[in-house]
Protein backbone atom coordinates (compact mmCIF):
# COMPACT_ATOMS: atom_id res chain seq x y z
CA UNK A 1 0.00 0.00 0.00
CA UNK A 2 1.29 3.36 -1.33
CA UNK A 3 0.53 6.08 1.21
CA UNK A 4 0.35 9.60 -0.15
CA UNK A 5 3.20 11.59 0.85
CA UNK A 6 2.71 14.38 3.35
CA UNK A 7 3.89 17.18 0.33
CA UNK A 8 0.53 16.03 -0.88
CA UNK A 9 -1.41 17.04 1.79
CA UNK A 10 0.60 20.44 2.63
CA UNK A 11 -0.44 21.31 -0.90
CA UNK A 12 -3.99 20.95 -0.67
CA UNK A 13 -3.73 21.92 2.86
CA UNK A 14 -2.25 25.50 1.51
CA UNK A 15 -4.94 25.55 -1.62
CA UNK A 16 -7.90 25.27 0.95
CA UNK A 17 -6.08 27.97 3.15
CA UNK A 18 -5.08 30.50 0.89
CA UNK A 19 -7.34 32.60 -0.52
CA UNK A 20 -6.98 31.79 -4.18
CA UNK A 21 -9.16 31.08 -7.14
CA UNK A 22 -7.73 27.11 -6.66
CA UNK A 23 -8.43 27.05 -2.62
CA UNK A 24 -12.12 28.44 -3.63
CA UNK A 25 -13.04 26.34 -6.24
CA UNK A 26 -12.12 23.51 -4.02
CA UNK A 27 -14.10 24.68 -1.01
CA UNK A 28 -17.08 25.18 -3.36
CA UNK A 29 -16.43 21.72 -4.86
CA UNK A 30 -16.10 19.64 -1.48
CA UNK A 31 -19.57 21.87 -0.17
CA UNK A 32 -21.42 21.04 -2.91
CA UNK A 33 -20.46 17.45 -2.18
CA UNK A 34 -21.19 17.73 1.18
CA UNK A 35 -24.68 19.33 0.71
CA UNK A 36 -25.07 16.59 -1.92
CA UNK A 37 -24.54 14.13 0.52
CA UNK A 38 -26.77 15.41 2.82
CA UNK A 39 -29.82 16.93 0.94
CA UNK A 40 -30.15 13.66 -1.30
CA UNK A 41 -30.96 11.27 1.25
CA UNK A 42 -33.50 13.77 2.33
CA UNK A 43 -35.34 13.95 -0.48
CA UNK A 44 -35.40 10.18 -1.57
CA UNK A 45 -37.04 9.76 2.05
CA UNK A 46 -39.62 12.54 1.16
CA UNK A 47 -40.44 10.99 -1.77
CA UNK A 48 -40.43 7.39 -0.14
CA UNK A 49 -43.09 8.58 2.31
CA UNK A 50 -45.09 10.11 -0.23
CA UNK A 51 -45.37 7.15 -2.24
CA UNK A 52 -45.93 5.22 0.82
CA UNK A 53 -48.78 7.02 1.95
CA UNK A 54 -50.44 7.13 -1.18
CA UNK A 55 -50.23 2.88 -1.55
CA UNK A 56 -51.68 2.89 1.61
CA UNK A 57 -54.59 5.07 0.08
CA UNK A 58 -55.14 2.87 -2.27
CA UNK A 59 -55.29 -0.89 -0.38
CA UNK A 60 -58.25 -2.30 1.03
CA UNK A 61 -57.75 -4.78 3.49
CA UNK A 62 -61.02 -7.34 3.32
CA UNK A 63 -62.95 -7.76 6.83
CA UNK A 64 -63.50 -11.15 6.21
CA UNK A 65 -60.19 -13.33 5.67
CA UNK A 66 -57.85 -10.09 5.70
CA UNK A 67 -56.67 -9.89 2.25
CA UNK A 68 -54.89 -6.97 1.34
CA UNK A 69 -56.50 -5.42 -2.16
CA UNK A 70 -55.53 -2.85 -4.61
CA UNK A 71 -58.18 -4.21 -7.59
CA UNK A 72 -60.99 -1.59 -8.10
CA UNK A 73 -63.25 -3.91 -8.02
CA UNK A 74 -66.15 -3.74 -5.03
CA UNK A 75 -65.32 -7.79 -3.66
CA UNK A 76 -62.59 -9.67 -1.92
CA UNK A 77 -60.50 -11.33 -4.98
CA UNK A 78 -59.34 -13.99 -2.38
CA UNK A 79 -62.90 -14.88 -1.06
CA UNK A 80 -65.09 -12.58 -2.72
CA UNK A 81 -67.10 -10.56 0.63
CA UNK A 82 -68.00 -7.49 -0.75
CA UNK A 83 -65.99 -4.49 0.69
CA UNK A 84 -67.30 -2.04 3.26
CA UNK A 85 -68.30 1.26 2.00
CA UNK A 86 -65.30 3.28 2.52
CA UNK A 87 -65.27 6.54 5.14
CA UNK A 88 -66.05 9.06 2.35
CA UNK A 89 -69.01 7.05 1.29
CA UNK A 90 -70.35 5.79 4.65
CA UNK A 91 -70.65 10.12 5.57
CA UNK A 92 -71.89 11.11 2.47
CA UNK A 93 -74.73 8.31 2.95
CA UNK A 94 -75.29 9.73 6.65
CA UNK A 95 -75.38 13.46 5.73
CA UNK A 96 -78.27 12.01 2.90
CA UNK A 97 -79.89 9.46 4.40
CA UNK A 98 -82.93 10.21 1.62
CA UNK A 99 -85.11 11.31 4.12
CA UNK A 100 -86.96 14.34 3.91
CA UNK A 101 -86.05 17.36 5.80
CA UNK A 102 -89.38 18.37 7.25
CA UNK A 103 -89.67 15.01 8.76
CA UNK A 104 -86.58 15.26 10.81
CA UNK A 105 -86.78 18.80 11.63
CA UNK A 106 -87.66 19.38 15.75
CA UNK A 107 -90.17 21.91 17.05
CA UNK A 108 -89.37 23.78 19.34
CA UNK A 109 -92.05 26.24 20.86
CA UNK A 110 -91.31 28.92 23.77
CA UNK A 111 -93.19 29.03 26.52
CA UNK A 112 -93.03 31.38 29.05
CA UNK A 113 -92.32 30.13 32.85
CA UNK A 114 -92.97 32.45 35.81
CA UNK A 115 -89.91 33.05 37.93
CA UNK A 116 -92.45 32.63 41.38
CA UNK A 117 -91.45 29.71 43.43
Amino acid sequence: MNRPSPLLWLGLLLLVLLPTAAGRVLLDLIGGLMLAVVAIPLVLTGLGWIGWKVLQSRTRTCAACGAVSMAASPQCTVCGTPFAESSANAQAAARNPGVPASECTIDVTAQDVDGES
